[in-house]
C-alpha cells in the first residue's frame, strides 16, 4: 500500500510546481509516483462549485457549508480512484485535499484551525464519506504577498486560468493561511509539514520517502 500525501497552500503557492518537482525526486529514487489535483475540474461536482465562485447557480456560493459540501462530494468521487492508485504506486501526491475546505471555510467564517466548521469538514469528509487519510499533510507556506503575485501572473499568462471570488479576495487569502499554519501545527487529521518558500524539493521528498 502507497503513501498519500496532500500538498496544500494559498491559491498562487506553487503546489503544482512543487508537485512536479517532488515526483520528479521520487522517481529518480526508483519510486512509483502517482497525482491527482482537486478540484477535479471536469466533473460535475467540481464544475458546480467553480461555477458559484464566478456568480452562477444563485447564490450557492454565499452559503459556506454549501460549498464545503460541493468541494467534499467531488473528494468523495474520487476516493475509488485514489484507493486504486494507493494500491499501484509507492506514493500518491494529493494537490489540495480536505483540509482546503478547512482552511478556506474556517477563513470565510472569520473562525480559526480549531472552530466549528473545520471540525464539520474533518468529520464528513473523513467520517460519514470515509475519505482515505493523508500520511502526512504539507503546508507550502510562501506568504500571502508571493502566493498573490504569481496568482496574478498566472492569471495574466493564460486567459482560462483568471481568479474566481475566494482568489481576488486579499483578505481571505491572508485570514486562510493563517488558518493552514493552525492546521499545522495542532496536526489535524493526521501529521503536516511546513514547507517554506525556499526549501529544497528534495527535502520534503525525503521526508514522504522517509515514510515508507
Amino acid at each position: 500500500m502507497g503513501r498519500l500525501v496532500a500538498i496544500e497552500g494559498l491559491d498562487g503557492a506553487g503546489k503544482n510546481t512543487l508537485t512536479r518537482a517532488v515526483t520528479e525526486r521520487l522517481e529518480a529514487t526508483g519510486r512509483t509516483v502517482t497525482a491527482l489535483a482537486f478540484p477535479r475540474y471536469g466533473t460535475q461536482f467540481a464544475d458546480l462549485a467553480a461555477e458559484a465562485l464566478r456568480g452562477g447557480n444563485g447564490d450557492v456560493a454565499d452559503s459556506v457549508y454549501g460549498m464545503g459540501l460541493l468541494f467534499a462530494f467531488d473528494r468523495q468521487a474520487a476516493a475509488p480512484d485514489i484507493r486504486a492508485a494507493l494500491e499501484r504506486h509507492d506514493v500518491v501526491l494529493l494537490d489540495r485535499y480536505a483540509a482546503s475546505s478547512a482552511a478556506y471555510s474556517a477563513a470565510r467564517l472569520h473562525e480559526g484551525a480549531d472552530g466549528a466548521v473545520a471540525g464539520w469538514v474533518r468529520e464528513t469528509e473523513f467520517g460519514r464519506f470515509g475519505l482515505p487519510v493523508p500520511d502526512l499533510q504539507v503546508y507550502l507556506d510562501v506568504g500571502v504577498a508571493l502566493a498573490a503575485e504569481r496568482a496574478q501572473r498566472r492569471e495574466a499568462g493564460d486567459a482560462s486560468r483568471a481568479r474566481d471570488a475566494y482568489e481576488t479576495d486579499a483578505g481571505l487569502q491572508a485570514r486562510t493561511g493563517a488558518v493552514y499554519t493552525g492546521l499545522a501545527e495542532s496536526a489535524w487529521v493526521s501529521p503536516w509539514r511546513i514547507h517554506g518558500a525556499d526549501d529544497a524539493p528534495e527535502t520534503l521528498a525525503d521526508a514522504i520517502a522517509s515514510l515508507s
